[in-house]
């Protein structure tokens, strides 16, 4: 593998398997569309799925203290190519703000945005502040100009010098800064809240963001951080420096806000232990050099209580300056391709199981559905074709066809009846769950928990406020649980009614899981206690901070409250999708089968005539059913790195 390989081509695959899916997705309408199968709550579902590719994000972040080299890292994964460091990274430091790095895919443009350090003076929160536009101040960024665009983001590492009771106006503990030896007295911040990075990237354009965060003391006083940011990330690189080893101020970061109860990191959380070239000792040989890194990573791995695996020891510098210069065996050494692996078969394997847990695994069983219903049909077609066998029709087995296929489709139409009533009870009972998480509920809720703030003289009062709201929030969470399994019980008693049916045994109703927004909430308060009891933060009563910290706990809940709300309104319509899709597909086949057999049993042309043109409609169904096993082949192919995995396991057991 070349120095510029390794991860851009898997990303490139799992793209490509991405678009492979939609191709595929696209095929499947379609068929339906030529087999008079399609239906809007299956049209529904396929969009939504289409909607789960094409939005489908990677995030990762970059988190550590000061001077780690987390922006060098970024520099040597994702700008090699541009022949030269594009974001600061000198010795010190550095990104002094919160980096996004992504590629805007609306818009198609490259830019950069800064949000003014002053805007935390106000109480709006960072995802607020994005949709004022006006709040930001915007560079355009031209990646044919390397040079310029490199000197443009050097402002995400502008400081400002400020007094020491500015400095904690705006939340910054006074300790962690450092001294404007210029202007006694006065210390220096960041000149920016947040730094929003656009540019044009194959990875970036794939969906992979990338957040880089400052040290301990950003951590500290950027609520939004901790509390949304980070724990919505895939996955941790967590980054420490192999000549410094792992710090009191490093244990904070990782205990403090990375390996906490309330993150959901399911892709992993690794540490990457830079700066491995300060132990490269050309004097001792390699194999010492190995030797002191191994200690140092499990030194490091024993600290963080995580596997020694799951510390990568690398020289981002090198790894830079190997990849820019063409030196595989630089490269090679620098630990750069652990790295990229790392990423490859952990987080992008995990991306590609949610894909397939939430997506692929229902479309195959739609697909199994629609080949079951042809099936049927099949096997009655034949049957008439044996009918229409001989010199003439058998007109009495014809007719004794046409009766039981009269019955069969009276036995679906009535079924579809009971379905589309007990659909009505279902949707009824989604209603009563929909109330529970309704948006005007939820106002409601939160113009009190205001209202008893603005009254509180007191840190202690806005707490038992704030306590309050969240006793309210789970209290209907759990409400709504209670109620779902209600309603999931009521579903499966349903799909039990087709338990007789054997072509209908493999149908199994969608759960609601209501049980993830109870454990949401859990986390979001527990997060919450542990801002509202670090000391620093609420030593000035209804401080700024604590207001806008209080102001982002609402933001998060409410978006909470809108997956649950979507889960409320879209589980009453899809609950009974398989079975009503089995039952649909059924009736309109027997159908069809029925208009088949009339017309056979009132013709007089010759048996021959009959034969033929029955074997005609059976080979177009069979070329049907070939092109959705055709279909449902592509669709469960296996995933490019659980592929890759399997081939790997194969090749070593020989």
């Amino acid at each position: 593998m070349t120095p510029h390989g390794a991860l851009s081509h898997q990303v490139e695959i799992y793209h490509s398997w991405k678009k492979e899916l939609i191709r595929q997705i696209g095929r499947y309408r379609l068929w339906l569309q030529d087999n008079q199968l399609f239906s809007d709550d299956i049209s529904e579902r396929i969009h939504e799925g289409l909607q789960l590719l094409m939005e489908d994000e990677l995030t990762i972040a970059f988190v550590g203290e000061y001077s780690r080299g987390k922006t060098e890292l970024i520099n040597a994964l994702f700008f090699s190519d541009f022949g030269q460091r594009m974001l600061p990274s000198q010795a010190g430091r550095t990104t002094m703000c919160p980096t996004e790095l992504f590629f805007d895919r609306i818009h198609q443009q490259n830019y950069l945005l800064l949000l003014p350090i002053e805007t935390r003076m106000g109480e709006l929160s960072l995802q607020q502040l994005r949709a004022q536009p006006e709040r930001w101040l915007k560079h355009e960024l031209d990646p044919e100009t390397p040079d310029q665009m490199r000197q443009m983001l050097e402002e995400v590492a502008r400081v400002k010098s400020v007094t020491l009771a500015a400095a904690r106006t705006l939340g910054f503990d006074e300790q962690m800064l450092e001294l404007d030896r210029a202007n006694p007295g006065q210390v220096l911040i960041p000149a920016w809240r947040n730094a929003q990075i656009s540019i044009r990237h194959p990875l970036f354009e794939r969906g992979l963001r990338i957040l880089d965060t400052p040290g301990l003391n950003a951590l500290g006083s950027e609520p939004e951080l901790t509390i949304s940011l980070l724990p919505k990330a895939h996955a941790i690189i967590f980054v420490l420096s192999a000549d410094t080893g792992v710090t009191a101020s490093d244990l904070a970061i990782w205990h403090d806000f990375i390996a906490t109860d309330q993150a959901d990191h399911r892709a992993g959380r690794f540490a990457v232990m830079n700066k491995i070239d300060m132990l490269w000792d050309e004097l001792q040989g390699e194999a010492i050099t190995r030797q002191a890194i191994e200690r140092v990573r499990d030194y490091s791995a024993n600290h963080l209580g995580i596997q020694p695996q799951d510390v990568i020891p690398v020289s981002a510098k090198q790894g830079l300056i190997g990849r820019i210069k063409n030196d595989f065996d630089l490269f090679q050494r620098s630990g750069i391709e652990q790295l990229e692996e790392l990423i490859i078969q952990r987080i992008l394997t995990h991306k590609e199981k949610l894909i397939n847990s939430d997506l692929v695994n229902d479309l195959l069983a739609m697909l199994q559905n629609s080949q079951v219903a042809l099936h049927s049909q099949l096997s009655a077609m034949h049957e008439e074709q044996q009918a229409c066998s001989g010199p003439s029709p058998d007109r009495a087995r014809l007719k004794r066809l046409a009766e039981k296929t009269q019955i069969d489709y009276e036995f679906y139409h009535k079924k579809l009846i009971i379905l589309r009533s007990s659909r009505r009870l279902v949707e009824a009972q989604g209603a009563t769950l929909q109330g529970l998480v309704a948006a005007t509920h939820f106002d409601a809720q939160v113009t009190q928990v205001r209202d008893n703030m603005s009254k509180s003289w007191t840190t202690m009062g806005m707490n038992r406020a704030i306590d309050q709201f969240f006793d309210g929030l789970e209290g209907d969470l759990s409400h709504l649980l209670t109620e779902s399994r209600l309603a999931e019980r009521m579903v499966t008693a349903i799909y039990k009614r087709y338990s007789d049916d054997p072509g209908a045994r493999h149908l199994e109703p969608t759960p609601f899981r209501a049980g993830r927004h109870v454990i949401a909430i859990r986390k979001l308060r527990q997060k919450s206690e542990s801002f509202r009891s670090n000391p620093r933060n609420l030593l000035t009563e209804q401080s700024v901070l604590v207001r806008r910290f209080s102001n982002l706990m609402i933001n998060e809940v409410r978006n909470l409250y809108l997956i649950a709300q979507k889960d409320a309104e879209r589980w009453p319509r899809q609950a009974l999708l398989p079975v009503m899709q089995y039952t649909l597909e059924q009736k309109q086949l027997l159908q069809h089968q029925i208009g088949r057999l009339k017309e056979l049993a009132n013709n007089d042309r010759h048996g021959r005539a009959e034969t033929k043109r029955l074997q005609d409609a059976i080979s177009n169904l069979q070329r049907q059913l070939e092109l959705a096993e055709a279909i449902h082949r592509q669709i469960r192919k296996p995933a490019p790195s659980l592929a890759h995995q399997k081939a790997v396991n194969l090749s070593s057991a020989r």
